[in-house]
């Protein structure tokens, strides 16, 4: 990554989330938008060891953009 991208608040933010009615949502990473708008780099800060779940991208909280 460069050092512009890392410092561009990220796009979208990146949560594993586990199954069932209790689901819990983990912050694992975030991505940012490429340059041309054709694509996204993926950072993750952690790697999902349940093979449950999922992996969901949203759009930062305003309070999250902060301290991304």
């Amino acid at each position: 990554m460069t050092e512009k991208t890392n410092r561009k608040m990220p796009s979208l933010i990146a949560y594993h989330v586990t199954e069932g009615e209790d689901g819990n949502w983990t912050r694992i990473g975030a991505a940012w938008d490429h340059e041309d708008a054709k694509g996204l780099t993926l950072q993750l800060e952690m790697i999902p060891v349940a093979f449950t779940g999922r992996i969901v991208l949203r759009e930062p909280k305003p309070k999250q953009e902060a301290g991304a």
